[in-house]
């Protein structure tokens, strides 16, 4: 099952390597990887996707929280969350195409970030399936470069990820 773990740490040289370390020593993967200080500029928030039974992921959180640069860790994948996922991509358009990939980008919500005779570079926010979706509406043009930022997350309402 996919998990969404949020990670409060601390904001030092080596810490991302010790929580990436912890995942390549007991073969976990991490499918996705988010992370960038926080308000407080002493803290990091690391953002990670992996997939495991609850067991698994039971046994590498209580890991992670072993880790001294963790300062706290939720599991956002139980409870009422947003995520969001950045994507930028180039697509290879010309003639009808065009005017196709621009009504694709308008569905979807996108923003035409710049444009040639030939290509546009597209700016698309939300969830992964939404991005996927959008990949899979343009299946009849030529992508040239896709970047994703991976997935970041935040809890609902007034629950908060702080010391």
């Amino acid at each position: 099952m996919r998990r969404i773990i949020s990670i409060l740490m601390e904001n030092e040289p080596g810490a991302l390597s010790r929580v990436v370390g912890l995942f390549s020593q007991r073969n976990y993967n991490i499918d996705s990887l988010t992370v960038a200080p926080t308000e407080d500029q002493s803290l990091s928030r690391l953002t990670l996707i992996t997939d495991g039974d609850d067991a698994r992921i039971e046994q590498v959180t209580k890991h992670l929280n072993r880790i001294v640069d963790v300062v706290k860790l939720i599991d956002l994948t139980g409870g009422a969350h947003i995520e969001r996922e950045l994507m930028l991509i180039k697509l290879k358009a010309t003639g009808a195409q065009r005017a196709e990939v621009l009504r694709v980008v308008e569905i979807f919500r996108g923003q035409v970030i710049d444009q040639t005779g030939t290509s546009y570079s597209i700016q698309l926010a939300g969830t992964s399936e939404k991005l996927d979706g959008f990949l899979a509406a343009l299946s009849d043009c030529k992508v040239l470069e896709v970047a994703r930022t991976g997935v970041t997350g935040i809890s609902r309402g007034t629950k908060v990820l702080a010391i």
